[in-house]
C-alpha cells in the first residue's frame, strides 16, 4: 500500500464520508476533519476531529501526521457564495492553512476543485487547460481558481507534491442539503412542481461511487498523477429538464417540470473531457444518470426524515 494515511479534511461532507468509508474498506488508515460530526457513519465519527479549518492552526493539533491529504473542505453551494461572498475567502483562508500544514509536515496533497473554473465561454466539452480567469462567473468560482493557483504555488515554490480533481455536480447519499438532486427528490416527495433555472442548462452529473473511486484511483498512481490536473466527471451531459422529469416520473408522475431563467453566477453548459483520468488513472466511471439517480432515489425514499431538512 503506496499510502498508510490518509487526512480527508470535510470528512462530514457526502464526499468526504462516502470517501473515508471505502479507504477504511481499503485497509487504509483515516483521519477526518470538519466543522461538525459526522451524522452519516459513526466509524468516520469516531475518526472525525471537529475543528474549525479557517482556523490556522486547527490541523497542529491532531495527534499523528497523515501521509497525504485530500482538502474536500469548503463552502460549496455556488448560490450561496452569490449571495454572502465572505464564505469564499473562508474557502482561500482555509486552502492555505491546509497548504500550510502540508508544508510544515511536508505531506502530499490532493485538491478537490470544481468544473465551475471553466466558466461559460461557449463551449460544451471542456479539458484540463479550458480554464481563463476573465471567465470567472462567482465568487466559489473565484475561490477554486484561487485555491488551484495556491496549490500550484506551493508546489512550485516548496516542493509539496500535490494533485487537483475537478468534480461536477456530484449526488448519491450522505447529502440532506438543498442541492439540485436531493431537493428535486424531496419536492417531488412532497408533491411539489419542479423548477429547473435554465431550460437549456446541460450538465456532468457524477454518482458519488464514480466521484470516490476516481480519487482512489489517484491515490494508486500518484506516482503518475503528481503535478496534474483531472477531471473527475461521467463525461456524459444530461439536460438539468431531463433529470428534473426523471425524478418526476420516478417519484411523482403528476409533478410537473417548469423552467425559469438560469440564475446568476451559474454555469450552462458543462460536459466533462475524461480522457485523462481515464488514460493516466484508469478512471472508467460505472454510473450514467439513468443508474445514478435510480441508487439516489431509493436512497433518499427509505430516509423521507431527510426531506424536511432538505425542503426547510
Amino acid at each position: 500500500m503506496a499510502t498508510d494515511s490518509i487526512l480527508i479534511t470535510g470528512s462530514s461532507g457526502t464526499i468526504g464520508t462516502a470517501l473515508a468509508e471505502a479507504l477504511l474498506d481499503e485497509g487504509y488508515e483515516v483521519i477526518g476533519v470538519d466543522s461538525r460530526p459526522n451524522r452519516w457513519s459513526d466509524t468516520v465519527d469516531e475518526r472525525t476531529h471537529v475543528a474549525d479549518l479557517a482556523n490556522k492552526s486547527a490541523l497542529d493539533e491532531l495527534s499523528e501526521s497523515p501521509d497525504r491529504i485530500v482538502h474536500l473542505a469548503a463552502n460549496a453551494r455556488v448560490h450561496h457564495l452569490v449571495e454572502n461572498p465572505a464564505l469564499a475567502k473562508e474557502n482561500l483562508d482555509t486552502t492555505y492553512n491546509t497548504l500550510e500544514y502540508a508544508r510544515r509536515t511536508d505531506t502530499d496533497l490532493v485538491f478537490s476543485s470544481s468544473r465551475e473554473v471553466y466558466g461559460n465561454t461557449g463551449k460544451i466539452i471542456y479539458d484540463e487547460t479550458d480554464t481563463y480567469v476573465d471567465e470567472c462567473e462567482s465568487p466559489y468560482t473565484a475561490s477554486k481558481i484561487g485555491g488551484e493557483a495556491l496549490v500550484k504555488s506551493y508546489e512550485k515554490c516548496y516542493g509539496i507534491e500535490t494533485s487537483i480533481v475537478r468534480f461536477s455536480n456530484v449526488y448519491g447519499k450522505y447529502d440532506a442539503s438543498n442541492r439540485v438532486i436531493p431537493l428535486f427528490i424531496a419536492q417531488a416527495d412532497r408533491g411539489d412542481d419542479l423548477t429547473v433555472y435554465g431550460e437549456h442548462k446541460v450538465l456532468d452529473f457524477t454518482y458519488l461511487d464514480d466521484c470516490v473511486s476516481g480519487i482512489i484511483k489517484l491515490h494508486s498512481r500518484f506516482n503518475k498523477a503528481t503535478g496534474s490536473t483531472f477531471n473527475i466527471a461521467s463525461g456524459q451531459g444530461t439536460s438539468l429538464v431531463e433529470v428534473a422529469e426523471l425524478i418526476a416520473d420516478s417519484v411523482n408522475p403528476d409533478v410537473d417540470v417548469h423552467t425559469e431563467p438560469n440564475r446568476t453566477g451559474e454555469v450552462g453548459r458543462y460536459v466533462a473531457d475524461i480522457s485523462k483520468a481515464e488514460k493516466i488513472l484508469n478512471y472508467d466511471p460505472s454510473y450514467d444518470v439513468q443508474t445514478g439517480l435510480e441508487a439516489a432515489i431509493d436512497w433518499y425514499l427509505s430516509r423521507p426524515e431527510l426531506f424536511e431538512t432538505i425542503l426547510d
